[in-house]
């Protein structure tokens, strides 16, 4: 695999986790017993640490893309294991 297709899907990899990790450790102002700012949503974190949360999708990613060129070097899945329509494509 060259590099750069590496860097292009461990930067998919990195957008995926953050639709990944995005909801945990969220707390609520409701639930942090803050105050509620009117005009915000009743949903919408009490803080945001954005270091903490560039941290954690970096490490999922990591260890995501870890696990997909590890699979990409030694096989352990392929695509004709995901075949499950019994037909044979082999020409």
């Amino acid at each position: 695999m060259h590099w750069t297709s590496a860097l292009a899907i461990y930067v998919l990899f990195w957008f995926l986790a953050v639709f990944l990790v995005l909801p945990f450790g969220v707390r609520t102002t409701h639930e942090a017993g803050g105050e509620h700012i009117p005009g915000t949503a009743e949903s919408a974190p009490h803080v945001f640490l954005v270091g903490r949360f560039l941290l954690r999708t970096t490490i999922t990613a990591t260890v995501m893309f870890a696990l997909f060129y590890l699979n990409y070097v030694n096989g352990w899945i392929t695509a004709g294991m995901l075949d499950w329509s019994g037909v044979s494509r082999d020409v």
